[in-house]
């Protein structure tokens, strides 16, 4: 029941109050164990997104790791989850940053970037290098708990090959033709070395960017470099001429060569084909002589006389007898001698 004071206004009843904090406290365990029930049944399921594995940690302690999909775990911060891409490419940049980067370990500072990206190299020449690893987490249970802050000691330890690497080399081959094998090497040794740590990664590429000297003697060192390529130019057309011109003449030889065994192989066949047929007629000759010459005589007349042309043979007595050369006016007169044949022993008949 409500008291008036004397100024007219309503003072409240103790015993009420009294009343209504103690059913309020009669009602608070109820109260607090409805929200704990809320949240633990808002907190207890989770999505793993396609791309990534949960690995699920109860009371601190690994407990299992779980697919993509729709999963439950116990609430009130029993199992903790840590989401990992394992289908994801992650990489490491080193001497510049990509913005809007979504992994933190990803880049460094520009302060950072200057001292990661200045090396000495092996003949104690500064080149400033910029490089990119590029990797997968294929251990998600190795990449949490077997090394503290995994990206960063990846971090630490690309730069460290790196610049044993660059500090094993020459400024010409690192800015020019060593690049690959630079590439080649800090990969090998990376992949090594993780494998050695047991940190669950898998390097897939060490990648160098922009590679050049200090800017103090950078127009200097691009005169060299365009000298070089000049030179690798130049040799190139060298190359290449010998390449067209070797050829040729090695077909030019070829050439002449098989035309002169084609020429010593028919004049060896002539020869034997010629002392075939002089045995031959050696063979016939030794079995009649006398015929043999003759014969020989008869077809070297055959021969000789039809390149002479048309010729009258007369005996040295006759020189009364004239002939008119009706039929050709340089018609030539010969004598026919009045000796003996010297190919037949009987005088010549008149």
């Amino acid at each position: 029941m409500n008291n008036f004071s004397s100024s007219g206004r309503i003072q409240p009843d103790l015993s009420q109050l009294q009343e209504a904090l103690a059913h309020l406290l009669g009602k608070l365990p109820a109260i607090v164990i409805g929200l704990i029930f809320l949240s633990g049944i808002f907190s207890s399921w989770y999505t793993v997104p396609a791309e990534s594995e949960a690995v699920v940690t109860r009371f601190g302690r690994f407990s299992h790791t779980v697919q993509p999909g729709l999963r439950f775990k116990i609430p009130w911060g029993i199992d903790e989850v840590e989401k990992i891409p394992v289908k994801r490419q992650l990489k490491l940049e080193f001497g510049f940053a990509t913005q809007g980067a979504n992994n933190p370990f990803q880049g460094t500072d520009s302060r950072e970037q200057d001292e990661e990206k200045r090396m000495v190299t092996g003949d104690l020449n500064v080149a400033l290098v910029e490089w990119v690893v590029q990797y997968r987490i294929n251990d998600p249970r190795a990449f949490l708990f077997n090394v503290r802050d995994p990206e960063q000691t990846l971090r630490d330890v690309s730069e460290s090959i790196m610049r044993q690497v660059v500090g094993d080399r020459t400024v010409d081959e690192v800015i020019t033709f060593g690049r690959q094998d630079i590439e080649f090497e800090s990969l090998k040794e990376l992949q090594e070395l993780v494998n050695q740590f047991q940190m669950g990664l898998s390097i897939d590429q060490v990648q160098l960017k922009d590679v050049n000297p200090p800017a103090a003697v950078q127009a200097s060192f691009n005169e060299v470099n365009q000298a070089q390529q000049e030179r690798e130019r130049s040799i190139n057309v060298a190359k290449g001429q010998f390449n067209k011109a070797i050829p040729e003449a090695r077909g030019g030889a070829d050439q002449k060569q098989r035309e002169a065994e084609g020429y010593a192989t028919k004049r060896i066949n002539e020869a034997e084909g010629d002392a075939a047929r002089f045995k031959s007629v050696l063979a016939e000759y030794v079995k009649a002589p006398e015929i043999t010459r003759r014969r020989i005589y008869n077809e070297t007349m055959q021969e000789v006389l039809p390149r002479l042309g048309r010729r009258v043979i007369l005996d040295e007595s006759l020189k009364s007898l004239s002939i008119l050369p009706l039929g050709d006016a340089t018609l030539p007169i010969l004598n026919r001698p009045t000796g003996p044949n010297p190919n037949n022993s009987r005088s010549p008949q008149p």
